[in-house]
């Protein structure tokens, strides 16, 4: 398992990473690069740092600019445009699984055994599955943890790859309860 979040641009890059390494990753969806997407890589590279893995074209490398100006200390992994392109096209969702994993080594990234603090469990006591507001629950404690939204199994994954801890995640649930008073 990869210890630090991977961004790419895209859904197929996540496809084409996830085949070949298990790692956390961040879309940012092309230039839609928003403040949002922005602390969500700042906190990501807070907690486990990050890897920007971007296609190798003129896109690729703008994106990897503007996410570089705004947050520090991050790694980077590259490709080729020779090993990325298929039909035309040119993008780490064409490269194939040990293209992705030669250029994640040779950024550096580290290993790390797979954490399994929370589990279902979790998400079932403190009301994060299961309930008519367990959307809006996990919505308001993405935001406050810096995790950002998403589904139940996709939020358990990431309590566990960002290193949050037991006691940081029950403030955050006090914070929020104390917020909804």
């Amino acid at each position: 398992m990869i210890k630090e979040v991977i961004v790419v641009e895209g859904k197929d890059d996540v496809r084409a990473v996830k085949r070949a390494v298990d790692a956390e990753l961040i879309a940012v969806g092309g230039f839609g690069i928003n403040e949002t997407i922005i602390d969500r890589i700042r906190e990501a590279q807070k907690r486990q740092g990050v890897i920007v893995f971007t296609d190798p074209d003129f896109a690729g490398e703008k994106i990897r600019k503007i996410i570089s100006r705004r947050v520090r200390g991050i790694k980077h992994a590259y490709i080729s445009q020779e090993d990325g392109i298929k039909n035309g096209n040119v993008g780490v969702e064409n490269a194939l699984p040990e293209t992705i994993i030669s250029a994640l080594k040779n950024a550096k990234c580290e290993l790390k055994k797979k954490r399994s603090e929370f589990d279902i469990n979790d998400m079932i006591f403190w009301g994060l599955t299961g309930e008519l507001n367990s959307k809006k629950k996990r919505d308001r404690l993405g935001k406050e943890l810096g995790i950002g939204y998403c589904n139940t199994s996709q939020f358990l994954f990431r309590l566990n790859n960002y290193g949050i801890k037991r006691e940081e995640l029950k403030m955050a649930v006090d914070k929020i309860n104390e917020r909804d008073k």
